[in-house]
């Protein structure tokens, strides 16, 4: 499923266009990455929870040649399903 295809579901079962739902889901995603850049956390309940973690640089290897690289130090974005999704997930893929 693709952005534009949550929108087109959206603005049908809400009824607002989509060039509104587009706009708030445009919101919602730029709120979420400016606060993750924050390193704050973000809570959708029933729905899971973003966050940022911290990795240390590494040595690491690269498959194909095998010769050896380095990852610098980073932030990553994580993210955390609620139970609820999990469950839901869980229940609808066994059928």
């Amino acid at each position: 499923m693709t952005k534009q295809n949550i929108i087109d579901i959206v603005s049908e079962a809400t009824g607002l266009t989509k060039v509104e739902t587009e706009a708030v889901t445009n919101g919602v995603m730029k709120t979420i990455i400016d606060s993750l850049a924050r390193n704050d956390r973000v809570e959708l309940r029933g729905f899971g929870t973003f966050g940022v973690k911290h990795r240390m640089p590494k040595k690491a290897r690269n498959p194909g040649t095998g010769d050896a690289i380095y990852l610098p130090e980073r932030y990553v974005p994580t993210f955390k399903p609620s139970k609820i999704m999990r469950s839901r997930v869980n229940e609808l893929t066994k059928k």
